[in-house]
């Protein structure tokens, strides 16, 4: 049974990967940033395990882990945790940059560090979720976007290492899709939100989940996914 250790399953594109898995008896462990959310993770995932850890202090999830068992084999990490702040470059501060960083790019280099040993033992898969920010930044999404091309450079820099291992890369790139992330943006952007407009987050779990069920003898690398409406 396959063992995929997921970040973001509480809502949105997260969650519809896990609970796809769940739903065919994969084994899940859920990242969450404090004991509360584990919890809760855990009543929505009946037999999941949780780690705790939160993805704002990437620099604290070494020793987090070090009070937790981690496990020995993982057959997919999925990044599917974010944030975003939009703002002119003129008015985002230092402290913007640094969350947004912190959590979209810095965050998943270190969990990835920290599990490739286990990545490797089960010749497993890192699914990047990243954002259609991260292949072109329009105006007030130069934050957010530096982190998303920043997480693309990583999945690409990743995959050139790992590859002769066995470990395989691939980053989704969606564009709108319909989340609680998405209801956050367009309030940042003082639109009225219409979730029917967008991608279900359904749609992009599939589009990873073919990708993590590609035959051995292939790779998916990119999948770009856009609204079809």
């Amino acid at each position: 049974m396959a063992t995929h250790v997921i970040t973001g399953a509480g809502s949105g594109i997260g969650a519809a990967v896990a609970r796809r898995l769940h739903q065919r008896g994969d084994d899940l462990v859920l990242l969450a940033r404090d004991a509360g959310r584990a919890k809760e993770l855990a009543d929505a995932y009946p037999g999941a395990r949780t780690l705790v850890g939160d993805l704002a202090e990437p620099g604290a999830l070494s020793e987090a882990f070090s009070h937790q068992s981690l496990p020995e084999r993982v057959d997919s990490l999925v990044h599917s945790a974010g944030i975003v702040e939009l703002g002119p470059v003129g008015d985002l501060g230092p402290q913007s940059w640094r969350r947004q960083l912190d959590v979209n790019l810095v965050a998943p280099a270190e969990l990835t560090r920290l599990l490739l040993p286990a990545l490797r033992a089960a010749r497993g898969h890192v699914v990047f979720v990243n954002s259609g920010a991260g292949l072109s930044a329009g105006p007030e999404w130069g934050a957010y976007a530096a982190s998303k091309h920043g997480l693309k450079a990583l999945a690409d820099a990743l995959r050139g290492e790992e590859h002769a291992g066995g470990v395989r890369v691939t980053s989704v790139y969606p564009g709108r899709t319909s989340t609680a992330m998405q209801a956050e943006v367009h309030r940042q952007e003082g639109k009225e939100y219409d979730p029917d407009r967008w991608i279900a987050p359904d749609s992009v779990a599939t589009a990873a989940l073919m990708a993590l069920d590609l035959p051995r003898d292939a790779e998916v690398n990119d999948v770009t996914v856009r609204p079809g409406r």
